[in-house]
């Protein structure tokens, strides 16, 4: 039993397992609960991994990436990504990126009582102060990563590799408008339709299991992408 029990909580000492069969009525020494622990050769606390698993609900990351249309115009296009569910929260575009604008696309993605306790990004000017300002009024802590550290924001990165493969990297973008439009219908297949490895192989928006019916195949992004249903 004291094995078994210093096997399954790395993180309980002597004292804490001694409590436990106290209240299971097993009476034993403490010294002799420790004479026979399980010595873990790992950390003494839990690793960044489990530390960043354990607060996804309340992390979220944002970042821009440049869009150009058949006219060689660049559009900016901002992105914020909830980690609990790894949900597309939001996606705006400009052709103008300001400050203001950028704080205004962080109201936008955290309607009323949706607000993450931290927002990572990126250190690029134009998270200036009316940004900050937007934040610390919103209750959202700022997360700025290191400088030259993109892997600190791994998580928006991937995402947008994702959009550009799965889906710019396929298309004619003509002008704003038209690239409102294929990203609206990207951020519905992301999140209703799409499996992620990170999700145990499901969807943002969890995907029923269903063992029963005739399968059928529908088209997402003009056919680009499929979603296969019973009926």
């Amino acid at each position: 039993m004291i094995r078994e029990m210093s096997l399954a909580n790395p993180l309980w000492g002597a004292p804490r397992i001694h409590g436990e069969l106290k209240m299971l009525g097993i009476g034993v020494a403490q010294s002799t609960i420790a004479k026979y622990m399980i010595k873990h050769r790992g950390p003494p606390s839990q690793g960044w991994k489990t530390f960043l698993r354990n607060h996804t609900d309340g992390i979220a990351s944002c970042d821009f990436f440049i869009v150009p249309t058949i006219g060689f115009k660049l559009l900016y296009t901002f992105v914020v990504l909830g980690h609990g569910r790894r949900k597309l929260l939001h996606i705006g575009v400009t052709a103008h990126p300001t400050a203001e604008w950028a704080a205004r696309q962080i109201t936008e993605a955290f309607p009323w009582d949706t607000t993450p306790k931290t927002l990572i990004r990126d250190n690029d000017a134009i998270y200036g102060a009316v940004f900050k300002s937007k934040l610390k009024s919103m209750g959202i802590r700022d997360g700025p990563t290191a400088l030259r550290s993109p892997w600190q924001n791994g998580h928006v990165e991937r995402l947008i590799g994702s959009i550009r493969c799965e889906c710019l990297d396929h298309m004619i973008i003509r002008d704003e408008d038209h690239l409102r439009k294929v990203l609206k219908a990207y951020v519905k297949y992301y999140n209703e339709v799409r499996t992620h490895l990170g999700l145990e192989k499901d969807a943002p928006h969890q995907r029923p299991v269903r063992r029963t019916g005739m399968i059928k195949s529908a088209p997402h992004l003009g056919g680009l992408h499929h979603e296969y249903v019973r009926i």
